[in-house]
């Protein structure tokens, strides 16, 4: 579901490395963290394996929220800047984080442990190092992925991505203190190399589709950005709303079109998004 939402959303998501994604076994993800949550849903739609997330903490405080978020296999992880008075729950954080590895699954953790809305790799934090750490003393050694994502735009809607993935160049070792920050600099001189900017964007054409979804997209849209401004949420949550509304509108459309014309539901729910997607968005060079 997430990767047809994906394939409107973002009509181009380029893979460097695809392949890699088809490892079996005990893995980390290293990733840098662009734009919010839409870079845990494209690589959890992408890779063909179910992944486990680390998430900021204070997300999960409602606790409708960290029984949907955790259902989906993200983990909390709470920082200085959310309340002092949290962080020691990050000892059950780092224990299920290596009980994940123990089982063999896949985790994902955005090393840099914040999100600017840049592309500029940020100052990482002591998350992966001290999961590789405590994995390895219970005898785990994961495979690692170094994955560099860069977005043609963060707020547009129709975005152009470039996800590249690469084995960690090195063997990761940590009997020392230094080997920390030897992980982290050897991480990132990996990531700053993976990290590439489109050189493409999403034009849209107005034609009968635009017109058709317009009316449902300034509604979402408006209220997402209500919501969200001045955060870097706005385009991660805006993917979230439609994901979940769009086919209530298309149900919607679908029975006003059949009531009065009488074209078949069906024929509307499906050539609403497909004549949108490849009639009203083009992809060009910059």
């Amino acid at each position: 579901m997430a990767r047809l939402a994906l394939w409107i959303f973002c009509p181009r998501v380029r893979i460097e490395g695809a392949e890699l994604m088809a490892a079996r076994g005990t893995l980390l993800i290293v990733a840098n963290h662009p734009d919010s949550f839409l870079d845990a849903v494209i690589l959890g739609a992408y890779y063909p394996r179910k992944l486990h997330f680390l998430a900021r903490g204070d997300v999960f405080r409602k606790p409708l929220y960290g029984f949907l978020l955790r259902s989906i296999g993200m983990i909390p992880i709470h920082r200085a800047r959310e309340g002092r008075e949290h962080l020691h729950l990050n000892e059950g954080t780092f224990q299920e984080s290596v009980e994940v590895l123990r089982r063999g699954d896949g985790l994902l953790i955005f090393i840099e442990g914040i999100c600017l809305l840049t592309h500029e790799i940020q100052p990482f934090k002591k998350g992966a190092t001290r999961i590789l750490e405590s994995a390895q003393a219970a005898g785990i050694q994961p495979m690692v992925h170094v994955v560099g994502l860069g977005y043609s735009d963060f707020r547009a809607f129709g975005k152009v991505i470039h996800v590249a993935i690469e084995s960690f160049s090195e063997q990761a070792v940590f009997d020392h203190a230094r080997h920390r920050l030897d992980f982290n600099a050897a991480v990132r001189e990996q990531m700053v190399r993976l990290v590439r900017v489109p050189d493409e964007v999403v034009v849209l054409r107005k034609g009968l589709f635009y017109y058709l979804n317009l009316p449902f997209f300034r509604l979402v849209s408006d209220y997402v950005w209500s919501r969200t401004a001045g955060t870097v949420f706005y385009d991660s949550v805006l993917f979230g709303v439609l994901l979940f509304t769009y086919p209530i509108y298309l149900v919607v459309l679908s029975v006003l079109f059949h009531g009065l014309f009488g074209i078949p539901m069906a024929v509307t729910m499906l050539a609403l998004p497909v004549g949108f997607r490849l009639t009203n968005m083009r992809v060009v060079k910059k």
